[in-house]
């Protein structure tokens, strides 16, 4: 199993990105962005579509591109209008979708193709995907480790990190810009509909058994770094899909730290 090359790229990718997410997903919980993280996924659908029509076998750049689009719409529309958040999200969540959709049904690309973005396909990862991760990785954890105060700040009392001299519009956007291009990367693990799973379920379990901040940031990174290599292996062995094995494997988790939690003691 491990002698072949296609395993050993789809481990690698699941041990940079889990990771990755489950550490961002601690914030992304903690500031209520699950849906924001699930607007950028599914506006990813229409930068595959930008990416067939301009001919491109490897959309995962137009991908990006219209994911910090719709990001950097939401962070503009929430600033500039009396809008709510959520509603915000719907809108450009709504139109991103059918723009995908219409795009996709006039070029009249293939269902394979598409069904490789939706519900991802960990094993068909190539060389390129493991040096955007692995680049991805180091950014994030050189520019969030250091801050990793005043991001905490921030995620608890934004108005009170203001005060305390943190660079709040740019922490914010610098924020945004790391999840959307940790989830647009993550499509190819999980898809664009299970995705946001890998921020949410990874936090969600550590928080069950952790006492601090620090303490549920290396057992949300544990817990993903678990879910996605586990699943990885487990779909191997049970020739399952590996998006949807992942996911499982990472509630699996989640439900032992509920356990753990409510033992009596």
């Amino acid at each position: 199993m491990l002698t072949e090359a296609y395993m050993q790229r789809a481990l690698v990718a699941a041990l940079l990105l889990a990771p990755l997410c489950a550490f961002l997903g601690v914030f992304v919980t903690a500031r209520r962005m699950a849906f924001f993280s699930d607007t950028v996924s599914h506006a990813a659908l229409a930068g595959i579509a930008v990416g067939f029509w301009l001919g491109l076998s490897d959309p995962t750049i137009p991908m990006i591109l219209v994911g910090l689009a719709v990001a950097f719409a939401v962070m503009w529309l929430k600033q500039k209008t009396d809008l709510l958040t959520d509603t915000i999200m719907a809108l450009l969540l709504s139109g991103s979708v059918s723009i995908g959709i219409i795009m996709l049904s006039l070029l009249k690309a293939s269902h394979g193709d598409i069904h490789r973005f939706l519900f991802g396909d960990i094993l068909a990862v190539g060389p390129l995907d493991l040096w955007l991760a692995g680049g991805l990785a180091l950014l994030v954890g050189a520019g969030a480790l250091p801050r990793l105060s005043d991001l905490t700040l921030l995620t608890a009392q934004e108005e009170m990190a203001s005060v305390s001299g943190v660079a709040v519009v740019r922490l914010n956007y610098l924020f945004v810009t790391a999840l959307t291009l940790t989830v647009a990367l993550s499509i190819r693990l999980l898809g664009i509909v299970l995705v946001t799973s890998l921020l949410v379920v990874p936090s969600a379990a550590a928080r069950n058994v952790s006492r601090s901040l620090r303490q549920q940031i290396v057992l949300s990174v544990a817990s993903g770094l678990a879910g996605g290599c586990g699943g990885t292996l487990l779909a191997y062995q049970l020739d399952t899909p590996c998006g949807p094995t992942i996911v499982l494997a990472s509630i699996a988790i989640f439900l032992t730290t509920l356990g753990i939690k409510h033992w009596p003691s």
